[in-house]
């Protein structure tokens, strides 16, 4: 392996600390540069909404590597530091102190952001989001006995954020736009299911519910103002409505962007020498003949697999079928594919059992199953939709019938 070969990763997340490792794993001799705007070393942010709001992990358990993995691999981690520019001319990449950085490979991680709220008051002291580390210590901060956490959107951030701040003693009103929590995420059965778990729990809800402004006194959040009319008093706003991929770098170099960099199945832009991943990518999904920007730790890691892989001329991982989890009180959601164009829905188990799954067909095929607490269904949905098997609903329903035995 060439040993004057030199890579610069840019944004020092999941994705980019997963793929500086694997580099050396796969024998990558060269140089390697992981720059991180961060303070702080590569770490996981799935904790940060649960067991990080709740005080069950300490910093150290949140880390990817330990501290000594770095300087050991020689990978030379520059944290908070940021990217000014790539200059594809040059091949170099320069950091806003003016250093040019030269490069054989990029490969860009930088990851999304958190979508503001565009109504006024949105800056006041008190209206956080939650994508760093540094947001969750805010947040847990601003959440305990006798404060009320207005969550601004009920996704699954939210939701999770909610199930945590009732934890830690807080109340946690819900404000969401549309007729159910996860509209645009989840089937309406998982909807349901959710609303009824956190209100048995404590936490209140204001669905159809457009947010007109952020109110507050001496500069601080006091209250979400409706668009009805009403106040919804708080302590401190938590604003979960989406993300948006940190594309800008990509889009400022000439790459091609559609909501996220566009790459290929190895990750690589229209530029042989830039490759993106995790949560700045729109990328094939060969299972569902389409491209689509994925929000999840799976989808970062096999990216950083793919890009990995093309730059030491290993052959590339087998495409994977994508899935998410979310952790809320003592309930367990996996999620596997994704329902695209779904024309049936089956249901298998009892919603109130909290032990049930969601499974999304077209054609007879299954292209996604929603899991409570049933690793089964979530295991032996996952397999189903990579072989892209027909599978008869009836089965898919019956109980009596293992999953394994459905998927065999």
């Amino acid at each position: 392996m060439d040993t004057t070969a030199r890579i610069v990763i840019i944004g020092a997340g999941h994705a980019g600390g997963t793929a500086a490792a694997l580099l050396r794993q796969y024998g990558f001799a060269g140089a390697i540069t992981l720059v991180g705007d961060e303070p702080i070393a590569p770490y996981q942010r799935p904790p940060l909404s649960k067991a990080w709001l709740k005080g069950e992990a300490k910093a150290d358990d949140l880390m990817l590597k330990d501290p000594g993995f770095y300087p050991e691999h020689t990978i030379d981690l520059r944290l908070a530091a940021r990217v000014s520019r790539i200059d594809r001319e040059t091949k170099t990449v320069v950091l806003e102190g003016g250093e040019a950085l030269a490069y054989d490979w990029i490969i860009l991680a930088t990851g999304a952001r958190a979508r503001p709220l565009p109504v006024p008051g949105a800056d006041l002291t008190g209206v956080l989001s939650l994508r760093t580390a540094a947001d969750a210590e805010h947040l847990k901060a601003a959440i305990g006995p006798g404060r009320r956490l207005a969550i601004i959107g009920g996704g699954y951030i939210g939701l999770e954020a909610a199930a945590s701040a009732r934890a830690l003693g807080a109340e946690a009103v819900v404000i969401e736009r549309e007729p159910r929590v996860l509209a645009r995420v989840a089937c309406e059965a998982l909807s349901d299911f959710f609303q009824i778990y956190h209100r048995a729990r404590g936490v209140t809800f204001e669905l159809n519910a457009a947010v007109a402004a952020i109110e507050g006194e001496g500069g601080h959040v006091t209250g979400v103002r409706l668009a009805d009319g009403r106040l919804i008093a708080c302590d401190a706003a938590l604003v979960g409505v989406g993300a948006i991929p940190n594309a800008e770098l990509a889009r400022d170099a000439g790459l091609e962007c559609v909501d996220g960099v566009v790459v290929d199945l190895e990750a690589r832009t229209g530029d042989p020498a830039i490759f993106a991943i995790g949560d700045v990518t729109h990328r094939p999904l060969p299972l569902y003949d389409r491209m689509f920007r994925l929000e999840s730790v799976p989808n970062a890691l096999e990216q950083a697999k793919q890009a990995a892989a093309a730059i030491t001329g290993r052959p590339g991982p087998s495409p994977e079928v994508p899935w998410f989890w979310s952790d809320q009180y003592d309930l367990k959601l996996q999620i596997a594919g994704l329902p695209f164009d779904a024309d049936e829905i089956v249901v298998r188990g009892e919603p109130a059992s909290a032990k049930f799954a969601v499974f999304h067909l077209k054609a007879g095929r299954l292209l996604a199953v929603e899991a409570v607490n049933a690793p089964p269904e979530f295991m032996a949905g996952k397999q189903l939709i990579g072989s892209r098997r027909p599978v008869a609903r009836d089965r898919l329903a019956d109980t009596s019938i293992s999953m394994k035995e459905v998927a065999a």
